[in-house]
């Protein structure tokens, strides 16, 4: 897909990293917008302005990328901008490697140097980042977000909204239950359940939601 007519929704960090992996494919982002901002605004050719502000913009050749980088808040942001699946963008750098038969959804971004395998599937509004490894037959659903240099080896499956910490590793066939952080460095040798956090080598549980 051509990555013309990109609006961001978010102006930070994150936002930045995005814009790149879209230049990267020489497209072209037409509004960047958030909150932060209280009217509309131009910067050189950007529109700079409120979310709100996707009404007047969203017309049928433009498509969306949610640019937040904390998976709770991407997710909200698609609820409030109830907006069809269609009309987010696939955005994946230039160097990075995706084989033919996998599969990314929409809204999900691939950063430089991540490696996505053979019939590994990513679900909608994820993130792939930096120089990370999706091995093939891997399952990452929506809103998940695995960090730079994290290593997923074969049929690994990682549930929504969980984030897979810098540099972490997980073994063959490990199933990452949905909303749950494993934290940088990490090595995972067993399934490990939703809603917790995991650390260390080998990783064990150290918090449950709600503690």
């Amino acid at each position: 897909m051509t990555l013309e007519n990109i609006i961001l929704i978010g102006d930070s960090g994150h936002a930045k990293v995005i814009e790149d992996c879209i230049h990267s494919q020489g497209g072209k982002i037409i509004a960047k917008l958030d909150d932060r901002y209280e009217d509309k605004q131009f910067d050189n050719e950007i529109i700079k302005g409120p979310i709100d502000l996707i009404e007047e913009l969203l017309t049928e050749e433009v498509k969306v990328v949610i640019s937040i980088g904390s998976n709770r808040n991407r997710k909200r942001m698609m609820e409030r901008l109830a907006i069809s699946q269609d009309k987010y963008a696939t955005v994946v750098h230039k160097r990075a490697i995706v084989c033919k038969s996998a599969k990314i959804g929409n809204g999900t971004v691939l950063m430089p140097g991540a490696v996505v395998n053979d019939d590994a599937s990513i679900g909608k509004h994820a993130i792939i980042n930096s120089n990370c490894v999706v091995e093939h037959d891997c399952m990452i659903e929506d809103f998940a977000h695995i960090s730079p240099g994290a290593i997923l080896t074969g049929s690994v499956k990682v549930g929504e909204g969980s984030h897979v910490g810098a540099g972490a590793t997980i073994i063959p066939g490990i199933e990452i239950g949905s909303w749950t952080t494993i934290g940088a460095g990490g090595s995972v040798v067993s399934n490990i359940e939703s809603n917790v956090t995991a650390v260390g080598v080998p990783s064990k549980i150290i918090k449950r939601e709600g503690e």
